[in-house]
């Protein structure tokens, strides 16, 4: 993230986490208590190693982190992950129509699974076919691999269909209030609304396809059409990967409340977002395997370079 995106999102998120000094003690300053919240999610590491690298104690790294998302989600999340209206939706569907050839398609749809720890209760329902334990991202972008459509918290028993028929997306669309069903476009002599793309594990709607299944018959124009919807398709598993890639504490076993780490993700989603939209640097190499397993958190190298970065820190906070 660019000092630029920092500033911006300090300066977004002032308005709610910024604290006042008392004549007991004077308060972590935001610009720190920001950075530390953005380096636990983008590295996973566990509170004691970012509380050693900043200088502040394990209580203080998990309020800011827990401060940081509640702000996020009242104000940053809000911006970055929105409804889009007529005009956006005209403007996501011509960009996919001119780049992989699908008419009035407005993006895809998925879902993705953040590990945690089992919880106390209720820790079966969260056991997924993976052989871990976590709760289920369903995310819907654009062209551009952008959220605009996020919902997660559900147990990763869960299989998408269920989770997407218990979500908002579902509730809305069923009732032709989600997709402006006025605006249509005429495809092989038949008035098509706006749609999304989904794999076969989702149920077929008017407002969602997905591909024919491969029994082995299929004709010359279903393979064809397969074939474009899974070219299409690749662009939400990129942005999960790009999601994972640049905030990794959703690769590893969160170990915080069920709703805490809802939260974290939703965060994260927004933060994709603004990365992405501020044109931050990625590199490929942070890319999340598809199949990756989760891994316990631990702070593999920051150990090694925790002086010179924490001398770095210390002379840009002043602290």
């Amino acid at each position: 993230m660019s000092e630029e995106t920092f500033i911006y999102l300090y300066n977004k998120l002032r308005p709610v986490m910024e604290r006042q000094d008392t004549s007991f003690r004077k308060c972590v300053p935001l610009k720190k208590r920001v950075a530390i919240a953005l380096w636990k999610l983008a590295t996973g590491s566990e509170y004691r190693t970012v509380g050693h690298l900043f200088g502040v104690s394990i209580t203080t790294v998990c309020r800011c982190v827990q401060e940081f998302t509640a702000a996020a989600e009242t104000l940053l999340v809000p911006e970055q992950i929105r409804y889009p209206d007529q005009e956006k939706f005209e403007e996501m569907a011509a960009y996919i129509e001119n780049r992989w050839g699908l008419p009035q398609c407005v993006g895809a749809i998925d879902g993705s699974h953040i590990p945690i720890l089992a919880p106390q209760e209720y820790h079966c329902d969260y056991f997924n076919r993976k052989g871990w334990h976590s709760i289920v991202l369903q995310g819907v972008v654009d062209g551009k691999g952008l959220f605009w459509n996020v919902f997660a918290g559900l147990p990763g028993s869960l299989h998408d269909a269920r989770v997407l028929r218990l979500s908002t997306l579902w509730e809305l669309a069923s009732r032709g209030n989600h997709f402006p069903a006025y605006t249509t476009g005429n495809i092989g002599g038949v008035n098509v609304a706006y749609y999304i793309l989904g794999d076969s594990a989702y149920p077929l709607q008017n407002w969602l396809l997905k591909p024919f299944t491969d029994t082995g018959r299929l004709t010359v124009e279903q393979q064809i059409y397969n074939k474009k919807i899974c070219r299409a398709r690749v662009v939400v598993e990129n942005a999960f990967g790009r999601l994972k890639g640049r905030w990794r504490c959703l690769m590893k076993r969160n170990d915080s409340d069920v709703t805490i780490v809802k939260s974290m993700i939703l965060t994260c989603c927004a933060l994709h977002n603004l990365c992405e939209s501020h044109g931050e640097d990625y590199d490929d190499d942070w890319d999340a395997p598809a199949a990756a397993e989760p891994v316990v958190p631990v702070a593999q190298g920051v150990e090694e370079e925790g002086r010179d970065v924490r001398e770095g820190l210390m002379r840009y906070f002043n602290c």
